[in-house]
């Protein structure tokens, strides 16, 4: 069979690094082709290539036989190639329908046809599964909502080759199943996909063949049957990972940190109650839409709440606003670390001081040198890979931003820490890494709570597991009852009733 699309020898420059170093790629119709590597491994650059994002220095590529150099994202999509980006990029303040059919609105008698493109818009959502209404301004939606809206809208394109970066990120196991459902049809009628993640037990549910990229140069090609999870990890790292998690020796947690009772997420039937103890890591499951990140923003004044009480190691405080949170020792990272977490045009060092800027200034006015030295030190404990602090955010891998943002709450001295998908885009190396670090500060007596997605990440890292469903916590499963059908269950168990009902 015949490719539809082939890269030949890519090279890629940007100054001081080369991020292709002659790559070779060819996808097949009908097929999903994995591409692995680390962050930095030239994934994204080679992605950018095929897409008309960059255009490479040297090598060729061919798209359904023809020479394909597309001189911009345009001329790629005119093609057949359409992207969903692990970075999302939605306009906020238009409705999800909009976002869908930007510059393809359905018009009618020189007006926009709103209910023409409601019901195009309502067919595309049913098909991802997402249930909001056409008419939802887009910034109103959680990350996860967001990502099934870009993956809708890919779908809209009819293209002959899909590529989706990270596509399952923050989608649940249930969203991530009906995503794997439309591939295989869309694959089953000759569409080709290139698929790009860092959870590796989903490649081998989805993917055919698996391209392997490390420090910008090809590594191999081969079917995925071919490539068990050991070997997959061997050649992209360079080295074996005897296993996914740390191990941590379990501890008996010291004293209550954090309790919460009856918050209330602005508009939610019901109140969220939980408690966090020194030495703690507490997960936090759920279905996207389940209110996981509504309630721990709720609890950080991120968003507006509609009551509750808070006690901070035994005292009852008042937080109506996130520098409420902080001077009580909470921190959150969030979700969306470069939307949200970090000041990306700055340097590390402004990063980190974020949070603590008085400890870094005198008299109003900041001491770059203190600041430098902080940062040091902080870039220090947790290993943060950069040529100095004064290194641009937006340059440094996933790992490396998630770390800044973690080294910031560290340097404020919280001792409660709310992180929210850890380990979002973040390679297979670099994710065991962050695993140890949140292992490491529980150990130090900080209390953590972690919303992720990824249930097996939870069950890997966690002492026990709050279920949320329908927005309130269902269940607080202990660490010796770790069981995924039953976790799943219970996160399900808010939408067993009537025409909702769905077995997991």
């Amino acid at each position: 069979m015949d490719a539809l699309l082939t890269a030949s020898g890519l090279v890629k420059r940007y100054p001081g690094v080369t991020a292709l170093d002659g790559v070779d790629l060819d996808v097949l119709p009908g097929e999903v082709h994995v591409l692995v590597g680390e962050n930095g491994a030239g994934k994204s650059t080679l992605v950018k290539c095929l897409t008309g994002v960059e255009r490479p220095d040297s090598g060729t590529m061919t798209f359904a036989g023809r020479r394909h150099d597309p001189a911009n994202a345009a001329a790629a999509l005119r093609a057949g190639i359409q992207v969903v980006h692990q970075e999302l990029t939605p306009i906020p303040g238009l409705t999800v329908a909009e976002n869908l059919f930007l510059q393809r609105l359905p018009h009618r008698f020189g007006v926009v046809d709103r209910r023409r493109l409601d019901r195009r818009c309502r067919a595309l959502l049913d098909e991802v599964g997402l249930d909001v209404p056409p008419g939802t301004r887009v910034e109103r939606l959680g990350i996860a909502q967001v990502q099934l809206v870009e993956i809708a809208k890919a779908l809209s394109q009819e293209a002959r080759l899909l590529v989706l970066d990270e596509p399952t990120a923050t989608l649940t196991s249930r969203e991530s199943g009906r995503l794997f459902e439309i591939l295989r049809r869309l694959t089953g009628r000759g569409v080709a996909v290139v698929y790009i993640s860092h959870h590796l037990e989903e490649l081998y549910e989805i993917g055919d063949r698996v391209t392997v990229l490390r420090n910008g140069r090809h590594v191999a090609t081969r079917p995925l049957r071919d490539a068990p999870p050991p070997e997959l990890v061997r050649l992209m790292v360079g080295r074996d990972l005897d296993q996914e998690f740390p191990v941590r020796e379990p501890a008996e947690p010291g004293e209550e940190l954090l309790r919460v009772e009856d918050l209330r997420v602005r508009g939610a039937a019901s109140g969220v109650s939980f408690a966090v103890r020194s030495g703690e890591i507490v997960g936090v499951a759920g279905l996207v839409g389940a209110g996981r990140s509504e309630a721990m923003r709720a609890l950080f004044a991120a968003d507006r709440s509609d009551g509750g009480r808070i006690t901070v190691r035994g005292r009852p405080v008042r937080i109506r606003h996130p520098r409420h949170a902080v001077a009580h020792g909470i921190g959150l990272l969030t979700e969306d670390r470069k939307a949200q977490g970090l000041a990306l045009g700055l340097p590390i060092s402004a990063n980190i001081s974020l949070a603590s800027l008085g400890a870094v200034a005198r008299a109003g006015l900041l001491r770059a040198g203190a600041e430098t030295r902080a940062a040091e030190r902080m870039a220090g404990r947790l290993r943060i890979g950069s040529s100095g602090v004064r290194q641009a955010v937006r340059t440094l891998s996933g790992g490396n931003q998630q770390k800044v943002v973690l080294a910031r709450w560290l340097q404020a001295g919280t001792d409660v820490l709310i992180i929210d998908e850890p380990t979002r885009g973040i390679d297979v190396g670099a994710r065991y890494e962050i695993h140890r670090l949140l292992m490491d500060l529980a150990d130090e007596g900080k209390g953590l709570l972690v919303v992720s997605s990824d249930l097996p990440e939870l069950m890997g890292v966690c002492d026990r597991i709050l279920v949320f469903s329908r927005g309130r916590v269902v269940a607080d499963v202990p660490r010796s009852d770790f069981d995924a059908e039953h976790i799943l269950t219970l996160a399900y168990s808010g939408f067993l009733h009537g025409k909702e009902a769905e077995r997991p």
